[in-house]
């Protein structure tokens, strides 16, 4: 019985955030997945190359939309999109036969890596996932994938965030870096 209680929660919901904090949570992430989609359409489109994946949508919203969390700092950010784009090149190539298997493999390897790493981003288990499911266009990558878009990517959101994130007196971030 203890166990199915622990499922019932405290209780309370988050507290509400005010319009001033969702403006910039909008501007930032407006600004950041812009920016980063502007570079592939206009530059990279017509290659094998990408700089915009699903993950760094789920990165925005910890990045420009809850700034304080410790799953949002650059640490988190650039370590948890690179350590688990490795891990998901990885898995596909070693597992990318079966890929029930390499799917899990790459995202529970890359939650493990990233706890040891303090890397906790929960993004970084979809970058994981999408190295294995991404299709011949990212698997034609190979490690390339690591580089861009993942650290490509997360590097041009991080520079985003800095400038945005820290224009209002009521935001400020990172609140670390290492």
């Amino acid at each position: 019985m203890n166990y199915l209680h622990k499922m019932k929660g405290s209780g309370q919901s988050p507290p509400k955030v005010g319009l001033l904090e969702v403006f910039w949570s909008w501007v930032g992430s407006f600004l950041g997945i812009a920016t980063v989609s502007l570079i592939h359409y206009k530059l990279l489109d017509q290659t094998s190359l990408m700089m915009i994946i699903g993950s760094f949508g789920a990165s925005a919203v910890l990045i420009y939309g809850a700034i304080r969390s410790p799953l949002a700092q650059p640490r988190n950010l650039l370590g948890g999109h690179i350590l688990s784009a490795i891990v998901g090149v990885t898995a596909f190539q070693w597992l990318g036969g079966q890929p029930w298997l390499a799917a899990a493999v790459a995202v529970s390897t890359s939650i493990a890596l990233m706890h040891l790493t303090k890397t906790l981003h929960p993004p970084g288990g979809a970058t994981a996932l999408i190295a294995v499911i991404g299709g011949e266009s990212v698997h034609h990558l190979g490690y390339l994938y690591v580089v861009m878009p993942a650290a490509l990517g997360a590097i041009v959101m991080l520079i985003v965030a800095l400038i945005v994130n820290n224009i209002p007196k009521s935001r400020k971030y990172p609140e670390f870096w290492w």
